[in-house]
């Protein structure tokens, strides 16, 4: 990535791609502002997580990058939201559970026929149509109305 100082007081930079990573799709450019924490990939606002374009503007100005990650994703967070303890359920048999006020009738026209073939969803068109020309010919006999499966004339080979 090519990043270009526009303000080093407001920490503003123009991050450009020079290696195409998706094949097929324009070099792109991206404005990143350190002090708001905005970039224009908009990774960096949602995710509150520094996306390659901050990364590169960091290093750039040689600032640690770890200011820019959010709270939520250190570890003391993490730790300190896995170390409540969880009290333990003692008899589940003691609880109450109430019944349904309606009653669940199965509607079996819903039900799906493994047996039959699936139709197909397809929409056909004029290309669909296939013209009525001369009839399909038997590879082996080269006469009509069969095909190589169900030639009279095969010759069956047991063994």
């Amino acid at each position: 990535m090519n990043v270009e100082l526009y303000s080093r007081d407001l920490e503003t930079f123009r991050v450009q791609e020079y290696i195409d990573r998706h094949s097929g799709l324009p070099l792109r450019s991206y404005t990143v502002d350190l002090q708001s924490s905005q970039c224009e990939y908009w990774l960096f606002q949602t995710l509150q997580y520094p996306c390659a374009y901050v990364h590169a503007s960091c290093v750039r100005s040689n600032l640690n990058v770890d200011q820019f990650i959010d709270e939520i994703y250190m570890l003391q967070r993490t730790l300190h939201i896995w170390g409540n303890k969880f009290p333990v359920i003692t008899d589940v048999s003691n609880w109450e559970v109430p019944l349904p006020a309606f009653q669940i009738v199965p509607n079996h026209s819903l039900r799906r026929h493994p047996t039959v073939r699936p139709q197909s969803t397809r929409i056909r068109n004029d290309m669909d149509v296939r013209e009525m020309g001369e009839p399909k010919l038997c590879i082996v006999c080269k006469a009509s109305g069969h095909n190589r499966s169900t030639d009279p004339h095969r010759v069956y080979i047991s063994g």
